[in-house]
């Protein structure tokens, strides 16, 4: 009687939302309308993107250089040019750019300008640059980017390009709007077609696209109101909210309307949506559970991006289970038999497509260890070229050549020595003022030590202008010295070039060394620059790996074992995905890091894979891939509880669900590769590995892989130790 009771309610959510139904609708509809009035401003607001290690040596480093040496975070590059193949770097050249510049000086949030110190490659006279330092942090300068942008004056003879990490953010925060835009006008009418093949009719077609976006507008909305009270989150979370809330709201809604439609044949619409509640509807709770566990751990590790994206997907995923939970039962009753009306001819037959699928059971069934042999094997195979994997943190690489601040960078390096333009550098408190005798010669004694350490090509320093027995600083020479913000009353600014790259190991070795011995005699210490700065977000994220990998491992299991009550069925599951996982991860390092295709996506493949896309891919394509998993043995799950046949009740769910998790994954497909033709490197990345996973996750794991599995482990399968029977599922379980 008590399991009666507890039951009740959970049997009887269909019945509510049927009796509420335009109250449910209309709530949703204003909610929606009215977040959708914030949704469309919130990505304009977003002025990070979310990758400084907060805390870290190298984020206080640049701290103590601003505060200190006056030095700016907020920085500009202007690299000019030339139109007609001047020589730039002429003293009359330079006279002229600086005296066109002029009026940028004057403006009230500059704060100093100056040509760049770097040393400059042959033969590339006809491009200069002057550095730019802004009076302001760089969440000012960003909100209103575009006067700066419109203070840069016209040189004549020459074409200006605004660079540096600043320019670098504000575009990609263009490209996120622009991004958002062009993957909606391609995956959404995809999306809709694909629904429209596969129900064969405009109302069961447009439910699931309403669902996607209402929750992407709701999410959207949401996240305004956390913006707007100062909290910062990355540029890069509306195109994670739009991608993963569009793909598990439509996925979602799929399910749900699918059922109530097999359901409505059999009987009334208030029966129909009760059963419906009661199977898809409980497994889309378990399927957004799993998809929530992977996103939270994100979280594990700490840089805001992760922290952004864990908090936006979490909440799209909640609201779209939430819709498809109360918005889409209520639409359903509002519509009843109505869900088949304005029918289209080029729908598939069913009796067609149910023995397609039947031929694809018996063949399966008929040779299980076969089929999951060449099934493990290719997909290992397919995993081979993700064990060369190389991780990096690019900068201006994230955008394309035809955003001003990527190609202002890529002259930057043509014309200037790269490994200048990415020195470490090393800031000291001294005891004493920078331009007193002993501490010349601490300075000039700690560039000896560092010229000693192997990967070091060069050591500058203030020092740098005095002779090798002078320890008097100059008036003449104070006031460059300061200009250059290179030493500061008791602040110094050493600049170490390494031999190798940013990311070179031997130069992230260097960073390490150097943070081990710093000089004796002084108050504070930092290693910063680019290299370090890199190391610190790669040490970051290679630290939460191993809580990330655990929690969504554990979470997943639990999850999976609280819906199917067995041992064995969740395990195999986490394997398969991981297995789906790998194989996509070696189509990212394809493309990505080796180049192939690369043309074909416009993307720009500097021989590494950005770092955060490993755990960010791992994290949503692990979750939104149970989801098939999930419906797939609910359906098994449901079939065996009433046959108590193993091989029969998987013939059955790969024949009941074949079809509809092949449509869920065309359409997660389409709306995901959209990013793909985006202009953000790390939405493009994010957008291929999680196509590259769904669709080899549908077509080889769920269709091929699983059902043979399941006949090769029998009643297995459904094995619980004797202690937890009291856990097995029960017939009145599945209803």
């Amino acid at each position: 009687m008590m399991e009666r009771q507890n039951k009740a309610p959970n049997r009887q959510w269909g019945s509510l939302m049927f009796r509420y139904r335009w109250a449910v609708a209309l709530t949703w509809v204003f909610l929606i309308c009215l977040l959708g009035f914030f949704a469309v401003r919130m990505p304009s607001m977003l002025k990070d993107s979310g990758f400084t290690p907060t805390g870290s040596s190298s984020e206080r480093g640049i701290a103590f250089l601003e505060e200190k040496l006056g030095m700016s975070a907020a920085s500009l590059e202007i690299v000019l040019e030339s139109t007609n193949g001047e020589n730039l770097t002429t003293s009359a050249s330079q006279k002229r750019l600086w005296e066109e510049l002029a009026p940028l000086r004057a403006q009230p949030f500059v704060r100093d300008m100056y040509a760049s110190i770097a040393s400059r490659q042959t033969a590339e006279d006809s491009i200069t640059a002057f550095t730019v330092l802004l009076n302001e942090p760089s969440g000012e300068a960003l909100g209103h980017f575009e006067e700066i942008k419109a203070a840069v004056p016209e040189v004549s003879g020459a074409r200006a390009y605004i660079t540096g990490n600043l320019a670098v953010y504000h575009d990609m925060s263009s490209a996120v709007r622009q991004d958002i835009f062009r993957a909606e006008s391609f995956g959404i009418p995809a999306a809709f077609l694909i629904l429209l093949l596969l129900f064969g009719s405009f109302p069961a077609a447009l439910l699931p696209v309403a669902v996607g976006l209402g929750s992407v507008a709701v999410t959207l909305g949401s996240l305004y109101f956390v913006v707007a009270r100062g909290v910062p989150l990355s540029n890069f979370l509306p195109n994670m909210v739009t991608m993963l809330g569009l793909a598990v709201g439509i996925d979602y809604a799929l399910f749900m309307v699918s059922r109530f439609r097999e359901e409505l044949k059999k009987g009334e619409a208030e029966g129909a949506l009760n059963a419906a509640c009661r199977t898809a509807g409980r497994s889309v709770l378990y399927s957004g559970g799993a998809v929530m566990a992977g996103l939270l751990a994100l979280n594990f590790i700490p840089l805001p991006v992760f922290r952004s994206l864990a908090l936006g997907g979490m909440l799209v995923v909640l609201v779209s289970v939430l819709a498809a939970s109360t918005l889409l039962p209520a639409l359903l009753a509002i519509l009843g038999h109505r869900i088949f009306a304005w029918p289209v001819r080029f729908k598939v037959r069913k009796e067609e497509s149910g023995r397609a699928w039947v031929r694809i059971s018996d063949f399966i069934m008929a040779r299980p260890a076969i089929v999951a042999i060449t099934v493990v094997a290719a997909l290992l195979a397919a995993m081979l070229p993700a064990l060369h994997m190389k991780l990096g943190i690019p900068s201006a690489e994230v955008l394309p050549p035809t955003y001003a601040s990527r190609y202002g960078s890529e002259l930057m390096k043509k014309a200037y020595d790269a490994k200048e333009l990415s020195a470490i550098t090393i800031a000291i408190e001294l005891d004493r003022p920078y331009e007193d005798s002993s501490s010349i010669k601490l300075v000039k004694s700690y560039m000896s030590t560092l010229r000693n350490h192997s990967g070091v090509h060069r050591v500058e320093s203030y020092a740098s202008f005095l002779k090798e027995d002078d320890a008097v600083v100059s008036d003449e020479l104070r006031s460059e010295i300061e200009q250059r913000h290179v030493a500061k009353g008791q602040a110094v600014l050493i600049a170490v070039v390494p031999e190798g790259g940013e990311t070179d190991p031997e130069t992230v070795k260097l960073v390490r060394e150097l943070r081990q011995q710093p000089p004796g005699g002084v108050h504070a210490f930092y290693v910063t620059g680019p290299p370090a700065y890199k190391l610190d977000i790669m040490d970051r994220i290679q630290s939460g790996i191993p809580y990330v990998l655990a929690t969504v491992l554990i979470l997943t299991y639990i999850i999976l074992f609280a819906a199917f009550r067995s041992i064995l069925l969740p395990l195999k599951a986490v394997i398969m995905n991981l297995l789906s996982l790998g194989a996509s991860f070696g189509m990212v390092t394809l493309v990505f890091q080796r180049g192939f295709g690369a043309d074909w996506l416009h993307v720009t493949y500097t021989g590494s894979v950005f770092a955060v896309l490993p755990i960010l891919i791992f994290c949503v394509v692990f979750g939104i891939s149970m989801d098939y998993e999930v419906m797939m043995l609910s359906r098994i799950s449901e079939a065996y509880h009433h046959e108590r046949n193993n091989e029969r009740s998987t013939a059955i769910g790969l024949q009941r669900t074949g079809g509809m998790i092949t449509g869920a994954a065309l359409i997660l497909a389409v709306v995901a590769g959209a990013f793909m033709f985006t202009d953000n490197e790390l939405m493009k990345a994010l957008g291929l590995g999680l196509t590259a996973s769904v669709l080899i996750d549908v077509t080889v794991v769920r269709i091929l892989l699983v059902p043979a599995l399941m006949k090769l482990m029998g009643r297995a399968n459904w094995w619980i130790p004797r202690w937890m029977s009291f856990l097995a599922r029960t017939k009145r379980d599945d209803g």
